[in-house]
């Protein structure tokens, strides 16, 4: 039985970890992939805490890399569902970083938007409760997601169709 809405704020997550040297590139800075893995790992944690159980990504959409994440930087991710629809959410994340020896303020280093499907034991979809958007902010993202959903879909239709090639001579 799936439970009834809750608010975003019921799931949010901050996760925060410092960098260092294991998780670096060839450029001597913080690889990308280990921020998507965290950025994957926070967004699968907001969904599984609103829909009640486990959830896969089945999308990672407009993940911007910002600037750069050194070693010594502690990286904050800052996710919060979006929408939710029958078996499907929308995770938003923000990544922040900090210098770990400076009392600086953090800055954004990257933002994505991940769509996260409940699964049973068997892997299949299963309903998740709706989201209550409670605040402007709230309401805001959820308006912007239900646009990126539009897009989402909308682009798998038109690649969907077959392609007609014109040949000329």
């Amino acid at each position: 039985m799936t439970s009834p809405g809750r608010p975003p704020a019921a799931s949010q997550l901050t996760l925060s970890q410092i960098m260092d040297q294991h998780h670096t590139n060839l450029m001597g800075t913080v690889h990308g992939g280990r921020i998507l893995n965290l950025i994957d790992s926070a967004a699968g944690v907001v969904a599984a805490r609103h829909s009640d159980g486990p959830a896969v990504t089945a999308a990672m959409d407009e993940t911007v890399f910002l600037q750069a994440v050194r070693v010594g930087d502690v990286v904050h991710l800052h996710a919060r569902i979006t929408w939710a629809g029958r078996s499907s959410m929308e995770v938003a994340v923000r990544v922040t970083a900090d210098r770990w020896d400076r009392d600086v303020p953090a800055t954004t280093v990257a933002t994505s938007h991940l769509v996260m499907v409940a699964v049973d034991d068997d892997g299949t979809p299963r309903t998740v409760p709706p989201l209550l958007p409670q605040t402007e902010e709230d309401h805001r993202s959820f308006r912007q997601a239900e646009i990126r959903r539009r897009h989402r879909l909308a682009l798998r239709d038109a690649l969907a169709r077959p392609v007609a090639l014109e040949v000329t001579v």
